[in-house]
């Protein structure tokens, strides 16, 4: 007996036609699927490097503040042994040792405010540790160099000898290397985290650099913001004129 059964040429071409379907929307899916993950995957990279980026430029801002204060204390110090070395201390010496750090807060709230931007990081640990690092910044910067710059206004202490070595800076040193301390291990932490190394923030940060100098540069960006504050200026001038003389 034949068990032998003929498919008619009309069902194997069907049944090809619907292999070769299934296999092109699976690629298609699949392809779409990969593209859209890698995608995520770059937008995920580019976040984690811009607040990794922001995070080492503040360390490296209150790395330098926290240095200013240990050479404040280091005046304080030759002072002490010899007292004519305040001859040798200018105003202008011990200013440039008031601590201080600069940054900005755009890279915080876009990080911080956006919802999506957290979700595309999607690393609960990585989000805790540069919102702790945003707080201690802010802290640091209200906790020690806006109190070093408010006692030394009301105090004028560094007017006489007597006055620089009467400036109390151990419980702001002691409290800069409790922050530095802190933030150095979050930055390291995050760094493990997110798999980012010290080469690829060097890279980053140059070719931020690169960006912002060239913006900075821009002549034709200079010119426009000048014809903007000179117009602003004519307005003034002659809205002035429109009120008159004070009474």
């Amino acid at each position: 007996m034949n068990t032998n059964v003929k498919i008619p040429s009309s069902w194997k071409q069907f049944l090809l036609s619907l292999l070769a379907t299934t296999i092109s929307i699976a690629i298609t899916f699949g392809t779409a699927a990969l593209i859209e993950h890698n995608k995520k995957k770059n937008e995920k990279r580019q976040i984690v490097m811009m607040v990794m980026y922001d995070m080492y430029t503040s360390l490296k801002s209150i790395e330098k503040a926290d240095s200013s204060i240990r050479q404040s204390m280091e005046i304080q110090k030759q002072l002490a042994e010899d007292t004519t070395q305040f001859n040798n201390i200018t105003m202008a010496r011990m200013g440039r040792l008031i601590p201080n750090i600069e940054y900005t807060e755009t890279i915080e709230h876009i990080f911080s405010s956006n919802i999506e931007t957290i979700n595309t990081v999607s690393n609960v640990l990585f989000t805790e540790s540069v919102a702790s690092l945003y707080l201690m910044r802010h802290n640091y910067k209200t906790m020690i160099c806006d109190a070093v710059q408010q006692e030394l206004q009301q105090n004028i202490a560094f007017s006489t000898a007597r006055g620089i070595l009467d400036f109390d800076y151990t419980q702001h040193a002691l409290l800069s290397c409790s922050f530095l301390k802190g933030m150095q291990n979050l930055f390291a932490q995050s760094k493990q985290m997110m798999k980012v190394t010290d080469n690829e923030i060097e890279a980053y940060s140059k070719e931020r650099f690169k960006i912002e100098k060239s913006l900075e540069e821009d002549d034709e960006l200079v010119e426009e913001i000048n014809k903007i504050i000179e117009l602003q200026r004519s307005i003034d001038a002659s809205a002035a004129k429109l009120k008159g003389p004070k009474k």
